[in-house]
């Protein structure tokens, strides 16, 4: 019989009351936020990020053998092909610890958006410190050597012991939010997640993930020309739906933005996730959310469930297929995922699923497509053309002193723009035109009438 010490006995007794008061950590998912200070009317507010209870690393190591979809979902039998290398993935939360046993050199010098982090985007931030360190360790995780684990033959990393992440010999990119927290020095949403995403693309990111979310399916003007720079730049942005057990019943942005690859969650048996999973047709893949385990600040490690877990699987995906196919545009690496997934829900694109449940060993197979040329979830550029027509805004990327380019033979002459003219119909003249050919027409008829009255009347005198 397996003995146990003090301390590991109490430490069974306390998860057993956290999972009979409700607060384990299979039921640790995302509560909707209240708007932070500054932010503009209609603007989406990224949600309080989930509660996570920490769990101490229990002797001998089992934080490998809870991590499911490595082996579920065929990612450690990718490794022999891809492992992420000299793939950066830019993460967008609440910073990343860089010194996590799990996480070290695989962190480099990120930013902090909030004015109030560390310069290096190291520093936990907001009412979840620990979320960004989370979400790193799932797509870049590469574990450590306890001394006692013994070693998986083959397996890539620092070690047995701890976080592995979907690509572990990625590059984590940190860029530090101040999300859920109001106060004079708490820069707005509208100013923080701009910044955020135009440091990432000019910093070199590949990859952006935004396991961020919000109750509106709107998102502020200041996020427009950011998004297109990204797309511009060939930068792929991969962001959660949101949950619906906190509240979050349709997804919201920036998982609603033209171009970005939003992530819905499934449960262990690849159904989709009604605690953590909210809905909506932005949803392009599904991925794992519930029952994650991931890593937190000063080598400690938690449980959780949510798309904020979701989406750092799929930003790892990305990263393998990137260093398979290098010479793959984003698009083309987004038609890889979606395109690749097992169908589940209705056939075809759902409100739940998306296109699919992601399959990772397809998304490698030489034979799945990739010859996409737009971005088969749509353009942010183009979507800007069409509803901010009226803001007159230059593109992100535009120079001053660049010269318009057009193709060889094309001419382009200036015309006078068309005067407008007011339909009658939009005029207020057409009511007076009706009403006056209504009474003409009464007119006519009233006099036909007498006319006819007049007629019998002299044929009747007549006869006497």
């Amino acid at each position: 019989m397996a003995r146990f010490s003090l301390r590991q006995v109490l430490a069974l007794v306390a998860s057993a009351l956290l999972m009979i008061t409700g607060f384990g950590a299979a039921h640790a998912t995302e509560p909707s936020a209240s708007p932070s200070g500054g932010t503009s009317s209609g603007a989406p507010s990224p949600s309080h990020l989930p509660s996570v209870p920490t769990i101490d690393t229990p002797r001998g190591d089992s934080i490998r053998a809870r991590q499911y979809w490595l082996m579920q979902y065929g990612f450690a039998d990718l490794w022999k092909e891809a492992t992420g290398q000299g793939v950066t993935v830019a993460v967008i939360d609440t910073g990343v610890d860089g010194n996590h046993q799990d996480l070290k050199a695989n962190v480099i010098d990120g930013f902090d958006a909030s004015g109030n982090g560390s310069g290096q985007g190291w520093k936990g931030l907001g009412v979840e410190p620990e979320h960004g360190t989370l979400v790193a360790s799932v797509i870049a995780g590469h574990g450590h050597s306890d001394g006692g684990t013994p070693a998986n033959p083959g397996e890539p990393g620092d070690g047995p012991a701890g976080m592995i992440g979907v690509a572990p010999e990625a590059t984590i990119l940190p860029i530090s939010l101040e999300l859920g927290t109001v106060g004079s020095s708490t820069k707005s949403v509208d100013e923080q997640i701009p910044t955020a995403v135009r440091y990432a693309v000019d910093a070199g990111a590949d990859i952006i993930n935004l396991s961020v979310g919000s109750d509106s399916t709107s998102w502020p003007e200041s996020w427009d020309s950011a998004f297109t720079y990204a797309e511009e730049k060939d930068v792929i942005i991969i962001a959660s739906a949101g949950n619906r057990g906190a509240g979050l019943t349709q997804v919201g942005a920036p998982a609603t933005m033209p171009g970005v690859l939003t992530v819905g969650g499934v449960d262990k048996s690849k159904k989709d996730s009604w605690s953590s999973s909210s809905q909506g047709i932005s949803i392009a893949v599904s991925a794992p959310s519930e029952s994650m385990v991931g890593a937190i600040p000063n080598n400690k490690y938690a449980t959780w469930s949510g798309t904020s877990a979701a989406a750092p699987t799929v930003s790892g995906l990305a990263a393998l297929i990137m260093e398979k196919y290098p010479d793959l545009t984003g698009n083309q690496v987004i038609e890889r995922i979606i395109s690749s997934t097992d169908d589940a829900g209705e056939s075809g694109r759902d409100a739940f699923y998306g296109f699919g449940v992601i399959n990772p060993q397809r998304a490698l197979d030489p034979d799945t497509p990739d010859s996409a040329e737009s971005n088969p979830l749509g353009s942010m550029k183009e979507w800007v053309s069409v509803h901010r027509k009226h803001t007159g805004t230059a593109s992100p990327t535009s120079s001053p002193t660049a010269a318009p380019v057009h193709e060889e033979g094309e001419t382009i002459e200036a015309v006078a723009a068309p005067q407008p003219v007011r339909p009658a119909e939009d005029s207020g003249i057409l009511p007076f035109i009706v009403l006056t050919a209504f009474g003409f027409w009464i007119v006519v008829i009233t006099a036909g009438s007498l006319r006819r009255l007049d007629s019998l009347t002299r044929r009747a005198s007549r006869r006497r």
